[in-house]
Order: structure tokens, then C-alpha cells, then sequence
């Protein structure tokens, strides 16, 4: 048996993933072929043996209609509504080299929530499709080059441009620059 993750975090978030695969009557098979992840990967990810990367996380996140923040909202504490630098739960996708501030949490009674990404110089990030259709995303990019692909519509962003989207098909975040691509994200449910 392999080794278990030993972030709490990373350990409620293996434990819900099962959780809700379970509480859709879906085989790991069955949700191998709708999300494009793995049968093996998904077996590992619900035993907490790996971390998931953003991109498996999307395409989970699609097939349960929960956005990636509301996901990991999930196996995070309640939110206070006053929430300090040093208190924004931040996560790693060492494979890709993508790091996720929550700068506010999303809350079940809420629909927007603000976050910040930084993807490292060559980093990539691909999303089949949004968790939920129609997503309202602003995202102003504080530092470094972002190309950001909507809809097969490439938008290379510098210092300061914000762009504004709804997501209905699949996207991609590409650090485009020598630097690291820092930018904050305004997320509105539908």
C-alpha cells in the first residue's frame, strides 16, 4: 500500500472525493469515462496516496457541477468573513507548476469568491470544460504574461489588463513570459 499525503487538507479532500462519487452511484469506471482521469489515478486520489493536479480537479469538478474553489471549499473550514493574509488557504499543483490563493472562500450562500493564481514561467494549465456552464471569470493580471484561451480564442494578457468571460467550452492558462504569471480572479456562479 503507497504512502498517504500528509496535508489535512489534501486528506478531507480524497475523503469527499470518494464522498461524492459514492453519493452518485458512479463505479470508478464510470467516473474514469466521464472525467478523463484514470481509473488508477482516481483510485489513488480517493485513498489519498496523490495529490490531484488543477486540471484533474477541473474535470471532476465538471462532472459534479462544483467549480474547483467550491470543491475545495468543501473540506476547508467554514469561511470568517474577514479573512487575513496569513489565514488564505493556498494550494500546490507541483505537476504543473500552479499555486491557488482562496482570497476570499467561496460560502454556500454566496455566488462570487476572488482568487489568486500564479503560474510558473512555461506553466500550463488545461480545462476540458468549466464545472458549471455560463461561469463569469474577471481576471486581472497583476504580474508577468498570461495567454489565456477562451472558446479557441487566444488572449495574451500583460501587467494590469483585466478579461472578462463567461466559460462554456474548454480553456487554457499559459504563462507566457520568463516570469511567473501572477494574476487575481473574480469567479461568479451563474
Amino acid at each position: 500500500m503507497g504512502d498517504t499525503l500528509e496535508d489535512p487538507i489534501d486528506r478531507r479532500l480524497a475523503a469527499r472525493l470518494g464522498e461524492l462519487r459514492r453519493e452518485r452511484g458512479l463505479t470508478l469506471d464510470e467516473l474514469a469515462a466521464r472525467s478523463g482521469v484514470s481509473r488508477s489515478a482516481l483510485s489513488r486520489l480517493e485513498r489519498a496516496e496523490i495529490s490531484p493536479t488543477a486540471a484533474q480537479l477541473g474535470r471532476l469538478g465538471t462532472v459534479y457541477g462544483l467549480t474547483m474553489s467550491r470543491l475545495l471549499a468543501e473540506v476547508e473550514r467554514e469561511p470568517p468573513q474577514l479573512l487575513r493574509a496569513d489565514q488564505q488557504p493556498v494550494w500546490r499543483d507541483e505537476a504543473t507548476g500552479f499555486t491557488r490563493r482562496s482570497l476570499s472562500p467561496p460560502h454556500p450562500g454566496l455566488r462570487a469568491e476572488l482568487v489568486e493564481g500564479t503560474l510558473l514561467a512555461g506553466a500550463t494549465i488545461d480545462y476540458d470544460a468549466p464545472p458549471v456552464a455560463g461561469l463569469e471569470h474577471h481576471l486581472w493580471l497583476l504580474a508577468g504574461e498570461l495567454e489565456l484561451t477562451v472558446d479557441d480564442r487566444p488572449h495574451l494578457l500583460g501587467p494590469g489588463d483585466c478579461l472578462r468571460y463567461r466559460l462554456w467550452g474548454a480553456s487554457r492558462f499559459r504563462c507566457a513570459g520568463p516570469a511567473p504569471a501572477r494574476y487575481a480572479l473574480a469567479v461568479v456562479l451563474p
